[in-house]
């Protein structure tokens, strides 16, 4: 089964935006231009090789954007500024209190789960 022309063209645009914003990302680290073109180039034949003719959905990954986000407030949280948080994060005092409550939950989980660390 041949392709359609248009499934053709976005799988192009999918390869070429990901070796266009690999090539970006190398050379923003400091590697050389035409080494960083090499390997976003590369980068994209290996991707097209290794995945092309699978049917893959990426997704938007919301929970990630809100966990980083929760984040985000809770490292400005003082301990008594919920008010001025919510007010800037357009919430509810209500809400700003179950979102530091909710993370301050899961740090604690996370840290319960972490092995403990040898000192030595």
């Amino acid at each position: 089964m041949t392709p359609s022309p248009r499934m053709a063209a976005r799988r192009h645009e999918l390869l070429d935006d990901m070796s266009h914003t690999a090539e970006r990302f190398l050379c923003d680290h400091d590697i050389p231009a035409p080494v960083a073109t090499l390997l976003a180039g590369a980068l994209a034949d290996h991707l097209a090789e290794r995945w092309g003719g699978q049917m893959i959905s990426f997704p938007k990954d919301h929970r990630r954007k809100l966990y980083e986000q929760d984040m985000e407030i809770y490292r400005q949280f003082t301990g008594h500024n919920h008010a001025a948080l919510a007010m800037e994060y357009r919430m509810s005092e209500r809400g700003m209190r179950k979102l530091i409550t909710r993370v301050t939950a899961r740090l604690a989980q996370q840290s319960a789960e972490e092995p403990p660390r040898l000192q030595g």
